[in-house]
C-alpha cells in the first residue's frame, strides 16, 4: 500500500531536482522558471516531498537565509493532484521548525495568503507585478549608468547590505553569472544604485533594483530595457507610486499583486525607500 501523504518524508532539494521543481511549477500553471529554480536551490535550502506515484515532486519550497536576522520563503508549490490535502501546511510547518527563531518573510499570492495567516504571518506590505514592452518616452533621466565591473563588487555589497538590512553576499555575488546584465548608477564617482536583468522564460526580469531615489531607479530601468528585445517584468513595492505610474506610462501593464508578509518581526529591515524591487519575490 502507498504511504499516506502525511507520512511521506520531506527531504532537501539539490541541483538535480531543478527540472522536477520546474515541472511542479508548470503543473500549477506557473512559468517553469528553470533558471530561477537553479539559483534558489543552490543559494538557498530547498525542501521537497517526492510523489508517492514516483512522478516527480508532490510539493516543494525554498528557504533563503540571510543569517540570524532574516530568511525568505518562496516557491511554495503543491502538485495539483495532491492539493487541498494538507501538504502545503505540512511543508510550511516543517520550514518554520527548521528556521527556528529566525524572522521570516514571503510574498503571498491571494490563494496562499489564508494559510500563511493561519500559521502566524502578518501582512506588512504589497508588491505589484508589471510586465510588457518598455517604450522610452519623455526627456532622458540625467543619471549616469554603466555595466558593473569586478572592482564595483565591494561597494555594491556594502550598499546592498545597507539598503536590504541584511548581508546577502551569497546571493549578490551570483548575479554576474545569473543575470544577463548588471548595471550600476553613479554620481561623482559614488555608486548610488544598481540593478540586474535576468532571463526568465520569454521575459527579462529586473531585480534587484536598489537606487538612491526614483530618478536613479528610472535611469537603471531605462538602461536595462535598452539591452533586451524581450518584454520586461518586475515587482515594485506599491509605496513607490511614482515609479509604478512611470513604468505603466511606458508600456508595462499590471499583472498581479502579492502580499508581503512577515513572521517574527513587524516590518522588514533596511531602507524601503531605496529598495524598489526584489531580486525575485521568492528570495527577497
Amino acid at each position: 500500500m502507498p504511504s499516506p501523504l502525511s507520512d511521506l518524508p520531506i527531504r532537501r532539494l539539490t541541483s538535480k531536482d531543478v527540472v522536477s521543481c520546474a515541472d511542479l511549477s508548470e503543473d500549477r500553471g506557473w512559468p517553469r522558471e528553470d533558471h530561477k529554480w537553479g539559483l534558489l536551490v543552490t543559494a538557498g535550502t530547498g525542501y521537497g516531498i517526492d510523489a508517492p506515484d514516483g512522478k516527480g515532486l508532490t510539493a516543494a519550497c525554498v528557504l533563503t537565509s540571510y543569517g540570524a536576522g532574516l530568511a525568505a520563503i518562496g516557491m511554495v508549490l503543491v502538485a495539483e493532484r495532491y492539493s487541498r490535502q494538507g501538504i502545503g501546511r505540512r511543508l510550511m510547518e516543517h520550514v518554520l521548525a527548521e528556521a527556528k527563531d529566525t524572522p521570516l518573510t514571503l510574498h503571498a499570492t491571494p490563494s496562499g495568503k489564508p494559510l500563511y495567516e493561519e500559521l502566524g504571518f502578518t501582512l506588512t506590505g504589497r508588491a505589484e507585478m508589471v510586465r510588457g514592452r518598455f517604450t522610452p518616452s519623455g526627456p532622458a533621466v540625467a543619471v549616469a549608468t554603466r555595466p558593473a565591473v569586478a572592482e564595483d563588487l565591494p561597494t555594491l555589497l556594502r550598499l546592498d547590505t545597507e539598503v536590504f538590512g541584511q548581508d546577502r553576499t551569497h546571493m549578490i555575488t551570483r548575479l554576474p553569472g545569473f543575470a544577463d546584465h548588471l548595471l550600476v548608477a553613479e554620481e561623482d564617482g559614488v555608486l548610488i544604485g544598481y540593478a540586474a536583468l535576468w532571463p526568465n522564460m520569454n521575459t527579462h526580469v529586473i531585480g534587484p533594483l536598489i537606487a538612491r531615489d526614483t530618478q536613479t531607479a528610472k535611469a537603471l530601468i531605462t538602461a536595462l530595457a535598452s539591452r533586451t528585445d524581450r518584454p520586461l517584468r518586475t515587482d515594485i513595492d506599491v509605496r513607490h507610486e511614482e515609479l509604478l505610474a512611470w513604468v505603466k506610462e511606458r508600456g508595462l501593464e499590471p499583472v498581479a499583486f502579492n502580499a508581503v508578509m512577515t513572521y517574527g518581526i513587524t516590518f522588514l529591515p533596511g531602507d524601503w525607500t531605496r529598495r524598489f524591487a526584489p531580486l525575485t519575490v521568492a528570495a527577497g
